[in-house]
């Protein structure tokens, strides 16, 4: 299976069965000194291309590559360039378990960052907070709360539950009292079921809930007129399309609240159902907002890449400035040791706008917005 994505005016193609290769024996290996130090400070981002998450880790990517070399172009970390590599996985543990042992290789990486989809960054923390806890994890695409206790990884996105509990909540301002709950994976029903019966709950919400199905199609044929009009949806882009397209064949409207690994933009290049308007939890601002952080992006994205403004494109440009900003921090020569240190020791920041806040070590913030696709194709908000 071959995927293809653009990149900043350059087209690169990925062969599923080359990428634990490609993981295992990457061409930028060079070796470090023994003590973690090199004239060159290099950060890893770990990238899943695999069918499911390509759309969502794309737009990611760019952003990250946009921030990395503005900071270049302006001189780097301490008037030098920072390496910005990329390990490209296809969500299997086997490649996941390659990308560690490369990253454990490299002493010369003082960094993980950005790690991208969201499986990848949840099992990244765990095989780091196991077999490397002196490489700092920062900012990934982390949609679980349970891999916060790592002590090297610092999540600064809202979690997936904080996301299903802003959905509902809104739901509840506007006089909604019953919400359906679809559920595209086991994966997606084993995590997030129980979030969402208790937010409902709280909120004296009735649910139905859907799914899990092998045939996510079926499932959008099989709701009835009586099958609540607004529904949650938890899944990836692929999954919402096809349900959606299904909807499109009955014909009550519907509108569907989808999560943040939802990429909108592609929803709106495959066609989406005049009868399935899509309303996306966001975990950053509004790309089309004014708030500093986002017109830095927007200014970089159009100046380096030929590319449009996303949710997640920014998500990987703030990504990369909170990085770059704690390694300006640091007191000292620029290691995994003292990186991991002026992490663990930093509190609340505002990035241009963005405010992270943290408990201790651990995120507590929740920065979420929504956009919808209307009927018309356009994308509000």
């Amino acid at each position: 299976m071959s995927l293809e994505f653009n990149i900043g005016r350059r087209r690169f193609t990925h062969t599923m069965a080359g990428l634990a290769t490609a993981v295992v024996t990457p061409l930028w290996a060079q070796p470090g000194k023994a003590d973690g130090t090199s004239k060159q400070t290099t950060v890893v981002q770990i990238v899943d291309v695999s069918s499911g998450q390509i759309d969502v880790s794309k737009d990611f990517l760019i952003g990250s590559r946009a921030a990395w070399q503005d900071i270049n172009a302006k001189g780097g970390l301490r008037g030098r360039p920072v390496q910005h590599k990329t390990l490209e996985v296809d969500g299997s543990d086997a490649s996941l378990r390659m990308a560690i042992d490369t990253l454990k290789s490299q002493p010369q990486v003082v960094a993980c960052l950005g790690t991208v989809g969201g499986h990848a960054a949840s099992r990244v923390a765990d095989l780091l907070q196991r077999e490397a806890p002196d490489v700092p994890h920062i900012a990934p695409w982390l949609q679980n709360t349970r891999s916060d206790a790592a002590d090297n990884t610092f999540a600064i996105f809202a979690s997936r539950q904080e996301q299903i509990a802003h959905a509902v909540r809104s739901l509840a301002v506007v006089g909604i009292s019953e919400i359906g709950a679809v559920y595209a994976t086991n994966a997606e029903f084993s995590a997030h079921s129980k979030e969402v019966e208790r937010t409902a709950k709280a909120l004296n919400l009735r649910l139905q809930s859907y799914g899990p199905s092998a045939d996510i199609q079926r499932l959008a044929q099989n709701l009835s007129t009586g099958s609540p009009r607004i529904l949650i949806f938890l899944g990836g882009t692929p999954e919402l399309l096809q349900f959606t397209q299904s909807i499109e064949k009955q014909a009550t409207l519907r509108y569907i609240i989808a999560m943040s690994d939802v990429n909108l933009q592609t929803l709106t290049q495959a066609g989406m159902s005049r009868h399935a308007p899509v309303i996306a939890t966001q975990v950053v601002p509004m790309v089309n907002s004014n708030v500093p952080v986002v017109r830095s992006y927007r200014e970089t994205l159009s100046r380096l890449f030929d590319e449009p403004a996303t949710p997640q494109g920014l998500a990987g440009f703030i990504a990369t400035r909170y990085a770059f900003e704690a390694m300006q921090n640091i007191d000292g020569p620029v290691t995994r040791s003292n990186l991991m240190l002026t992490l663990q020791r930093r509190g609340s920041t505002d990035l241009g706008g963005f405010r992270i806040d943290l408990d201790g070590k651990r995120r507590s913030g929740s920065y979420v917005t929504q956009s919808m696709i209307a009927n018309d194709g356009r994308i509000v908000g």
